[in-house]
């Protein structure tokens, strides 16, 4: 992929991962450089302050079922389940993936968690009210227009107090650090195309302000968080 492209509006093409027909060891292989890079930007921050202010605003319960979409390995959940150790929170967590091989990551990455379901569906299928709050991290970007308003139309069904989306933010400093970092710890294709092209299929506040009125959804808030990230959160009307 080119270094040099525009940032002015989000990207239209789809990422490598979102071709099902691909996959295989090397997908395997880009969900642990993923684990890295996830590491390297701080990736579970936001998803854990969304997680958290919505717990609040439940009413703070001792027990909490989080239901995790696009899942990939899961891990910006392990925060969580440190967070609600601290808490003193019962917490149940699902993770949701359409691919055999972020499944079997995450299998592995949690083998010895057993507060973490795995399951391979489709956000689509899910019955209502599946879990308290759904989360989803670094998900939404892969969807435009219509099919971006449909899938947080199904995320909302699937909760039962609302939704939390952790996402990036499209600007030229993540979208440079991204690009160099994934060319200094990877080889796989995956991940140095994907890396930054996820950047620019990211966000900007006037995507999260359309977004709240297509869902028709005055509640919804959204702050950026380090680094370079969104914390948006929208309760269950």
């Amino acid at each position: 992929m080119s270094f040099f492209r525009a940032l002015s509006s989000r990207a239209q093409e789809e990422e490598l991962m979102d071709d099902f027909s691909m996959g295989g060891e090397e997908l395997s292989e880009a969900l642990q450089h993923l684990r890295r890079l996830n590491k390297i930007f701080a990736a579970p921050g936001p998803t854990l302050a969304g997680v958290e202010k919505l717990w609040k605003t439940m009413g703070s319960p001792g027990t909490l079922s989080v239901l995790d979409v696009g899942a990939g390995s899961g891990d910006v959940n392990q925060k969580l389940l440190q967070w609600s150790d601290q808490q003193g929170i019962e917490l149940k967590i699902t993770l949701v993936d359409m691919t055999e091989e972020a499944c079997d990551e995450a299998k592995q990455l949690f083998r010895d968690e057993p507060r973490v379901d795995v399951r391979r569906a489709d956000v689509k299928e899910l019955p209502a009210a599946s879990a308290d709050i759904v989360t989803g991290s670094q998900f939404v970007h892969h969807f435009n227009g219509q099919q971006l308003i449909d899938i947080v139309s199904h995320m909302l069904r699937a909760s039962v107090h609302g939704v939390v989306i952790s996402d990036i933010h499209r600007h030229l400093v993540p979208y440079t650090a991204v690009w160099i970092t994934t060319r200094m710890i990877s080889r796989n294709r995956y991940i140095r195309h994907d890396g930054p092209l996820s950047v620019a299929k990211g966000f900007k506040g006037r995507d999260w302000r359309e977004l709240k009125k297509q869902l028709n959804h005055e509640t919804m808030t959204y702050e950026w968080k380090p680094l370079f990230r969104y914390s948006v959160v929208i309760p269950k009307s």
